[in-house]
């Protein structure tokens, strides 16, 4: 059914790519790093509003797999980025991005996890909430987690200086 190579998962990433190009969500903008690697993109989100992310602009890589969409991709923010559900390398940490099938650690359900009907437009669209809405049970930067949920005064604080640098400020 699959093609070796990634021939499939090059196809589904040139059409994801032509759709977030002609439909792309308010706030978001990817694509491929370089036309010769669709497996390489580079994504650029808004900080939302109503957030202490608004008014910035981060920066991001998705990395595919070859066996893309049976696997998902890693995200990792590549610009500086304090977030309870962003390990302190910039990785992201959500459900959306976590292998398919049951959790091993029994704290999200099947469905929450990836499968091949989601996308990446369904992966920023994700980000983006989970930027403007933390799960602090699940903190994958214990400072940042511990800080939002005991200081937030200290936490918005700290988010404003990430804000100002993705300004170059």
């Amino acid at each position: 059914m699959y093609k070796s190579g990634g021939s499939t998962a090059l196809k589904r990433l040139m059409t994801e790519y032509r759709e977030l190009s002609l439909n792309a969500p308010e706030g978001i903008t990817a694509g491929p790093i370089s036309e010769d690697n669709y497996f390489e993109w580079e994504a650029v989100i808004a900080g939302p509003s109503d957030t202490p992310f608004e008014g910035g602009v981060f920066t991001a890589t998705l990395s595919f797999p070859k066996d893309y969409p049976l696997n998902p991709p890693v995200m990792k923010f590549t610009s500086p980025m304090f977030h309870p559900n962003v390990y302190p390398n910039g990785t992201v940490c959500i459900s959306i991005l976590h292998p398919p099938g049951d959790d091993p650690n029994h704290y999200e359900s099947s469905s929450e996890r990836w499968s091949p009907v989601q996308s990446v437009e369904k992966i920023l669209l994700s980000v983006l909430s989970m930027i403007a809405e933390p799960n602090d049970e699940s903190g994958a930067n214990v400072d940042a987690s511990k800080m939002w949920r005991e200081d937030r005064d200290q936490y918005n604080k700290v988010v404003e200086g990430i804000v100002a640098k993705s300004l170059g400020l």
